[in-house]
């Protein structure tokens, strides 16, 4: 394959560990930091997520967002990604900066690894050596997944992957190969298995960290992608740890009788929220001017498809959803917070917390793999237990399902409606339509609707204010976002279209 220079992040190492490990700074003759200790490394892991949020970029791209009409606020980058179209800002809610985020956090865990290997690893290193791994695949798994194609084995060995990088950057340019999906997705798998059995749950604040639980979330997504169902089903199991609804969001009896601020500081809580496996606080405004004002996102419309009246047991949806019209329909899901960085002038960054994993991932993803290995009254349980803590007034002897009713009430009339790489059977089908439906409604606004659009191929048809229609057809080249100029700039290969 041709190599192609690629300075995604010259001189990052020396910048991100300025950035983030100030207090453990030693001149050295390069200017970078020696990192000579356990602690130093844990230190540098804290970086080693990426900082930066995906969910404004990719919520208006799926069948969740519609034209809320010209008095909603029109932001860039919400106008065109609803209409798909290939956008270079490096605003800190674009592409752009994901991409160079999630390369700034490979480059922390490779350098995190380096240090470790330089140390002479062993027993007392092996758990930060196996965050640094399922780090630097996490970062690598979702840049695929945003700027490829989906993962299809018949075509991934043609299919442009993206850089995936191993070692420290010391030099200003480095030859990187752009690779393919199915070269990104074998490193990821190696990263992944290997890393996982070394994780320990010793964190000072696990739900900023790869936990055990969570690194079993991040590869029940994983294998999911990949069809590998019993792997699914063993992951998310570990991922949820216990067989009852007290680890998922209970949004029926914690968050609907809470006021709306109450609702946002739980959601995206380090404590008081068990079904949050993962956080991140991103450099993101999403919160203050973008969720619930912005004129691509929850239509009234929408409403009644995403939050209908009645779910599938018969009974209204927990949730409330929040503002009057069109114009600001939103659930509580984002809370915002301001670090000053020059208290004489008040200027300073806003972070919003953004949760990556969740029980409730783990639980569905769980139920889909049930269904497409045939074990239907398994996958009816989890779609029960995902009910019971969602549905107004949940009465298990009244409203639970049993598998005959989730075959009529979620039967799909249009067999090419999910198109994955893999055939679904037809006895599965409605079930894996019933998984897919939920998760619409609880992951609403979290980004991970599109992921579900563009593993089972969905169309999506977008329509503006004036009734016209825009689709993006099965296939269409537009669901890999065009890779950054910024990296085209030193070689890398564009996306078609």
């Amino acid at each position: 394959m041709k190599k192609i220079n690629f300075n995604l992040i010259k001189l990052l190492v020396f910048v991100l560990l300025v950035s983030s490990c100030n207090d453990i700074l030693d001149e050295t003759p390069d200017n970078r930091t020696t990192i000579d200790s356990a602690e130093k490394i844990g230190e540098l892991l804290v970086g080693a997520y990426p900082d930066a949020a995906y969910v404004p970029f990719l919520e208006p791209m799926s069948d969740n967002a519609d034209d809320k009409g010209p008095s909603a606020e029109n932001i860039r980058v919400n106008e065109e990604m609803y209409f798909w179209n290939d956008i270079n800002d490096t605003d800190t809610e674009t592409p752009t900066y994901y991409w160079n985020r999630a390369y700034k956090a490979i480059a922390q865990a490779n350098q995190a690894l380096a240090s470790i290997e330089e140390l002479g690893g062993g027993e007392a290193l092996n758990h930060l050596k196996g965050e640094a791994l399922i780090c630097r695949a996490y970062a690598h798994y979702m840049l695929v997944n945003i700027f490829s194609k989906a993962y299809n084995p018949s075509t991934a060995g043609s299919d442009l992957g993206i850089p995936y990088v191993t070692e420290p950057e010391t030099v200003l340019l480095g030859d990187y190969e752009r690779g393919t999906v199915e070269n990104v997705y074998a490193n990821i798998r190696e990263d992944l298995e290997v890393g996982l059995p070394l994780i320990k749950d010793d964190y000072d604040v696990p739900a900023f960290h790869f936990t055990k639980r969570a690194a079993h979330a991040f590869a029940s997504r994983f294998y999911l992608n990949t069809a590998e169902w019993q792997k699914v089903i063993d992951h998310s199991t570990l991922a949820l740890g216990v067989g009852d609804a007290s680890v998922l969001r209970d949004w029926e009896n914690e968050y609907r009788p809470r006021t709306y601020s109450e609702q946002q500081l739980r959601f995206a809580s380090s404590t008081q929220e068990p079904a949050n496996l993962l956080l991140v606080s991103a450099v993101s405004i999403y919160s203050v001017n973008a969720y619930a004002t912005s004129r691509y996102q929850l239509s009234e419309a929408l409403v009644d498809v995403i939050f209908p009246a009645a779910n599938g047991t018969g009974q209204p949806w927990s949730y409330v959803i929040y503002g009057s019209g069109d114009l600001v329909n939103n659930i509580p899901k984002f809370q915002d917070f301001f670090k000053v960085t020059n208290q004489a002038a008040n200027i300073g960054t806003y972070y919003t917390g953004y949760v990556l994993f969740s029980t409730d991932e783990a639980l569905l993803n769980r139920a889909e793999a049930y269904a497409m290995l045939g074990e239907l009254d398994k996958a009816t349980d989890d779609i029960n237990l995902s009910y019971s803590v969602k549905t107004r007034e949940y009465i298990a002897a009244f409203d639970e399902l049993d598998p005959t009713d989730v075959q009529t009430r979620f039967a799909v009339a249009d067999t090419s409606l999910y198109t994955p790489f893999y055939t679904i059977p037809t006895e599965s089908l409605a079930f894996v339509n019933a998984v897919l439906t939920i998760r619409r409604t609880i992951f609403y606004a979290e980004g991970l609707r599109w992921f579900d659009n563009k593993r089972h191929n969905m169309v999506i048809n977008h329509r503006d204010f004036f009734g016209n229609v825009v689709t993006l057809p099965k296939g269409d080249n537009r669901r890999q976002l065009q890779i950054p100029e910024s990296a085209q700039s030193f070689g890398i290969q564009q996306n078609p279209r």
